[in-house]
């Protein structure tokens, strides 16, 4: 049974979701927090502007990645087939067009960091003084 409960604890750690910690990040000119509300809204096509009235330009990683899906999760309340669709009825609609991806982490803290208006998400072992921390959700 002790070797068992083991097993299940190394699972555990193991998962890359149970060591994801995200955090929403933003360009150094940008405002110094947003809310998840206000982030949701970005991310789900409700607002394209950052508080201030700067244009915003939110990045997504690539489908099935764990970052993604923890930051859906706790932000927009949706995972990848309910996002597929929400965007395919967006742009059928002509109502708008998904946000562009970033390839992996870290092109996502590279674009973040040189484009202003630009918010993400990365690990928050990944933060470093390139970006800031908008939200931790």
């Amino acid at each position: 049974m002790k070797k068992l409960s083991l097993f299940f604890a190394a699972c555990l750690l193991a998962s890359p979701l149970a060591l994801a910690d995200v955090v929403v990040i933003g360009n150094p000119s940008g405002p110094d927090s947003l809310s998840s509300n206000e982030v949701r809204d970005l991310y789900l096509n409700r607002s394209q502007a950052l508080p201030g009235g700067q244009k915003a330009k939110p990045l997504e990683l690539p489908e099935g990645n764990a970052i993604r899906s923890e930051f859906h999760d706790k932000v927009t309340g949706r995972n990848d087939a309910q996002l597929k669709a929400f965007w395919s009825q967006q742009v059928f609609t002509g109502r708008g067009q998904p946000p562009e991806e970033a390839g992996s982490p870290a092109a996502m803290k590279s674009r973040v960091a040189s484009t202003p208006g630009a918010i993400g998400y990365i690990d928050s072992s990944d933060v470093d003084d390139s970006i800031k921390v908008v939200l931790t959700p």
